[in-house]
C-alpha cells in the first residue's frame, strides 16, 4: 500500500420507486466506533478494490457480503466517483431493486477493543441498512457521498 495511491472502494447504491417516490438504500457501519453517530455516518454498501479487480466486480461482491443479498439482476447505471476527506475514492453504480432491510445480514471482521487492548471481538460491517428518500439519504451519509444521491436524482429526472 503506497501512501502516494489513496485506497479505492467500490459500492452499489439499491433504489427503488414507489407511490411515495425514491428511496435509497444505504447502511451504517458496525463497531463501536459508529454506534451512537447517525448524521453523516451513513454509507453506499461498499468495500476496498484489490489490484486487478475490476470495480463493478468488488462493488456486487460487497453488496452480498454487507447486506447479505445479491444485487438484483438489472441495468447499473455509473454514479461516478467522489473523493471522501480522508482521500479515499468511491466508485458507485446505482441498480434499481428492493429488499426487506429487515432481512439484511453483514459479513463480520474481528476487531481489537478497546483498542489497544489483547481483547478481540466480532462486528459486522454494517449493522443496518434502511430505506430513505433523498432528502434524509443526504443528512444520513457520509458527505462526501451525497453527490451520489445528486447524481441519481437528475439522471431520473432526464429519464
Amino acid at each position: 500500500h503506497h501512501p502516494a495511491m489513496p485506497r479505492s472502494s467500490a459500492g452499489l447504491l439499491l433504489f427503488r420507486r414507489d407511490r411515495d417516490g425514491l428511496r435509497l438504500l444505504l447502511a451504517h457501519p458496525g463497531g463501536p466506533a459508529w454506534k451512537n453517530r447517525d448524521v453523516g455516518a451513513w454509507t453506499v454498501p461498499k468495500g476496498e478494490i484489490e489490484a486487478d479487480e475490476q470495480p463493478l466486480d468488488v462493488a456486487v461482491r460487497e453488496f452480498r457480503e454487507e447486506i447479505g443479498h445479491p444485487p438484483p439482476d438489472g441495468h447499473y447505471v455509473p454514479l461516478g466517483d467522489v473523493r471522501q476527506k480522508a482521500g479515499k475514492v468511491v466508485s458507485v453504480w446505482a441498480v434499481e431493486g428492493d429488499l426487506d432491510p429487515a432481512t439484511a445480514r453483514s459479513n463480520t471482521f474481528p476487531m481489537r477493543w478497546p483498542p489497544g487492548s489483547d481483547r478481540w471481538i466480532s462486528v459486522p460491517e454494517v449493522d443496518r441498512v434502511e430505506w430513505f428518500d433523498p432528502v434524509e439519504a443526504r443528512r444520513r451519509l457520509n458527505p462526501a457521498q451525497v453527490e451520489f444521491v445528486d447524481r441519481l436524482v437528475a439522471l431520473l429526472e432526464d429519464g
